[in-house]
């Protein structure tokens, strides 16, 4: 039932409860015997999100190798949860009260990543980590998004997200940057 609120919810942010029972296959009273309201569906898809995400970042090794590596290896292993992502990176309801501690413990471990990316003089320092972390959550959402709309090949996201973000955060010697002007 959730991955299918999901589904939709990525497509249609603003769907009604009809609508996500009706797309889950089940009634509305089913549905709200579940979930009480909008808030308390979003807030399990919050939950949903943040295992999923968690797992990405587990799969993707991110204490293993170079940092850069380790970012290419966790934009691809977000890719499929990319669209929930990107409807709970854009859920205000889920920011009025405070941030949930399961995305701050996430955040803490992506901006490690940034943060040692930075030590081994691959990332840039006038970035800070988490801006950088906000720049990743940001282009995945993005991501996703173009995919649904099919600006972009789900197979080229991952790609381009990760060229977009680590061509901006890589570190240039001035030489290098006189030469890309």
């Amino acid at each position: 039932m959730l991955r299918e609120a999901a589904a939709l919810l990525t497509r249609r942010a603003t769907a009604s409860m009809d609508e996500i029972a009706k797309a889950a296959g089940i009634g509305r009273a089913t549905l709200h015997r579940h979930f009480a309201g909008r808030d308390a569906l979003v807030r399990a898809l919050e939950d949903l999100g943040i295992q999923q995400f968690g797992q990405a970042l587990d799969a993707a090794r991110i204490e293993e190798g170079d940092a850069a590596g380790a970012v290419r290896r966790l934009i691809d292993e977000a890719e499929p949860v990319a669209g929930m992502l990107a409807f709970l990176f854009t859920e205000n309801q889920l920011y009025e009260n405070g941030t949930n501690e399961g995305w701050n413990r996430l955040d803490a471990r992506v901006q490690e990543l940034f943060r040692r990316g930075q030590e081994e003089g691959s990332f840039r320092l006038d970035l800070t980590p988490a801006w950088l972390t906000e720049a990743l959550y940001g282009l995945i959402g993005t991501g996703a998004w173009a995919v649904q709309d099919r600006r972009v090949a789900a197979k080229d996201m991952p790609r381009m997200v990760a060229e977009l973000l680590l061509g901006g955060a890589e570190r240039r010697t001035d030489t290098e940057r006189r030469m890309k002007r």
